[in-house]
């Protein structure tokens, strides 16, 4: 998990910039635990002593060392006087692992500079706090937005409750996503279906609805051959629900979510009440339309320690989520090719009858995927 090659910053540089170069290594550490490390966020650490990292480590998988304790036992005996670039606040408590707070400070590291506070409650600040304590001198933010981009779950979980929503859309260029007879398979090409692969190992959820098993009988599950990144095997391995929003309880029993051991079905809490609850049931409040409340959905998700929550859905199910807002990210692949005025059209929305209404969206970056676009896009404010 740790490399203790030794790296040294080209040139003399200003204080800042030196800084920002090796939390720029801190941050390529925190990448390696992006499919592993949840519902823990994902953090790296790099120790330097004389203008040279002589410890590096990564948070690899929950329950395990944290990227401190593992920089800490690369550098070993060397790590007493060098400076801690860490890119989250420390931890001030001990839990499944020590406090990496009073790790550094047992080690003797006289500096430590990070890149965010934790927004965690149990140690917020607390981290930073016990540092100055024992006289380690602490710096920091330091690159803080690539600190955010790297765990948007953890944050927004922490900040508000609820977990970051990323919406997955696959469409031809004229923006259908099936026949008329329901025929999907495949509208974007190997590349494209590789690059979802990635997106469901880093998310903590995926969720489906009813209608997309019945049409497609999906299994939504992620494949280490498929991801084609170091840990690929652990980052499958991970036991992430897939749930299956299912109102009125059409869920097929032949259906192969049905063998899955993480599968949990979602549907109205007025089904659920009075019986039995199995493991797999998932009982969700109504909305005033008689459809199951996502806001409910998805903060009990979130209780149950859901990061980064990934909708794989329909067209109504999809249209709902833009419609309430719900969504943080669009990931949509676009593939170079038309499917016919009757094929199916990407989002179920209502009417829109002034062009003030529309539904704005920011592109935040495009890029070719083998042969298809994959553009990712916020929806913008109301």
């Amino acid at each position: 998990m740790s490399d203790t090659q030794l790296v040294k910053m080209p040139g003399a540089g200003t204080l800042a910039e030196h800084h920002e170069f090796f939390m720029a290594a801190a941050l390529r550490e925190a990448e390696r635990g992006l499919y592993t490390a949840q519902p823990n966020p994902r953090v790296g650490c790099v120790l330097v002593k004389h203008g040279q990292i002589i410890g590096r480590g990564f948070h690899q998988q929950t329950g395990q060392a944290h990227a401190e304790a593992n920089a800490l036992l690369a550098a070993g005996p060397a790590a007493a006087g060098s400076t801690a670039y860490v890119t989250l606040e420390p931890c001030s408590f001990v839990g499944r692992t020590p406090s990496c707070a009073d790790a550094l400070v047992q080690a003797g590291v006289k500096a430590v500079v990070y890149a965010m506070t934790d927004p965690h409650v149990g140690n917020r600040g607390k981290g930073l706090a016990k540092l100055v304590a024992a006289g380690v001198e602490v710096t920091g933010p330091v690159l803080e937005a690539s600190a955010r981009a790297l765990n948007p779950g953890h944050i927004k979980r922490y900040e508000t409750g609820m977990p970051f929503v990323r919406l997955k859309l696959a469409m031809s260029m004229d923006g259908k996503t099936a026949l008329a007879n329901g025929a999907s398979q495949w509208i974007t090409g190997a590349a494209a279906r590789h690059d979802v692969q990635l997106l469901r190992a880093r998310s903590s959820a995926v969720v489906t609805g009813v209608q997309t098993v019945i049409d497609d009988d999906p299994a939504l599950t992620v494949r280490a051959a498929g991801l084609q990144i170091e840990l690929a095997e652990l980052a499958a391995g991970i036991a992430r629900p897939i749930v299956v929003l299912d109102s009125n309880q059409r869920m097929p029993a032949t259906a192969r979510l049905m063998n899955h051991p993480q599968t949990l079905i979602a549907c109205g809490e007025d089904l659920c009440r009075g019986g039995p609850q199995a493991a797999n049931v998932l009982g969700v409040k109504r909305a005033a339309d008689g459809r199951l409340d996502l806001t409910d959905l998805l903060a009990q998700l979130a209780a149950r320690d859901c990061n980064e929550v990934l909708f794989e859905c329909g067209a109504t199910l999809a249209g709902s989520l833009v419609c309430s807002r719900l969504v943080d990210e669009i990931v949509l692949y676009v593939a170079p090719r038309f499917m016919g005025k009757d094929a199916r059209s990407l989002l179920n929305l209502p009417t829109i009858d002034t062009m003030g209404d529309l539904v704005e969206l920011m592109i935040t970056d495009v890029r070719s995927v083998g042969k298809d676009l994959r553009l990712t896009l916020k929806i913008g404010e109301s």
